[in-house]
């Protein structure tokens, strides 16, 4: 726990050619985190962008404070979230860990608020319950999305409503746990982590969020990643 024994929350942001979106994304968390009072920094793990970013957050850095703004590069050919989170955790002073992307797709103050409110281990996004929703995707992409939600509720049970958001948050030593067991990468490794997490018997929270696609950029889902996720989602039926 951070000092004092108050709680504090570190974003780790991967990023890859996210400069339009990356000032405005840590303006929104900068916001939300000081108008609830929270204690927070932002740590921008970046892939080697070639567009700029790492010119951009290290900009940031210095608008906000080095205390606020943390920026680590790693180069891995494409940036995995495993990779990404393991690199970020190495520098995260919080007890709580907030994972998320830089596409401008989530918001940040309902999760603090439901941590406390169930001391969860774990809080994630749901876009599948209660007012959650998806705005600004074409039906393939809705279709593909709720197929992979399905599929995997059907074959795996896990006990949260959606498993590929990119939205949570953890405790860190729970996040850390879980890094230890999870061995999928890309899209499949949000769902791993979950059902990991209810084999170890951590509890999960979730909040109902409106996922806005993205403001700047393509997103990476393709082909690729549509088949990793089908064998990732098999693997973890033969192995859970």
């Amino acid at each position: 726990m951070a000092a004092g024994g108050a709680d504090k929350f570190s974003v780790l942001l991967p990023t890859y050619n996210e400069r339009e979106n990356l000032p405005l994304v840590v303006w929104l968390l900068a916001r939300t985190f000081r108008e609830s009072g929270n204690n927070f920094e932002i740590i921008i793990i970046d892939d080697g962008s070639p567009d700029g970013t790492q010119e951009i957050a290290e900009q940031l850095e210095k608008i906000y404070g080095s205390d606020k703004i943390v920026m680590r590069e790693i180069i891995s050919v494409l940036l995995s979230s495993g990779t990404a989170y393991i690199h970020g955790m190495k520098h995260a002073t919080g007890n709580f860990i907030v994972i998320m992307d830089a596409d401008l797709s989530h918001h940040v103050s309902l999760y603090c608020i439901k941590q406390k409110e169930g001391n969860f281990d774990i809080v994630s996004g749901t876009r599948y319950k209660g007012n959650g929703g998806v705005y600004g995707w074409d039906l393939k992409r809705k279709l593909i999305s709720r197929g992979a939600n399905f599929i995997t509720q059907v074959l795996l049970r896990p006990g949260a409503s959606d498993l590929t958001g990119s939205f949570r948050l953890y405790r860190k030593e729970v996040l850390q746990k879980l890094m230890e067991k999870c061995v999928s990468k890309g899209y499949v490794f949000q769902m791993e982590m979950i059902v990991r997490a209810r084999q170890l018997g951590y509890t999960i929270g979730e909040v109902p969020i409106s996922f806005v696609d993205r403001v700047y950029g393509e997103s990476k889902l393709g082909g690729n990643e549509i088949v990793s996720f089908l064998k990732g989602l098999l693997t973890l039926f033969a192995t859970t």
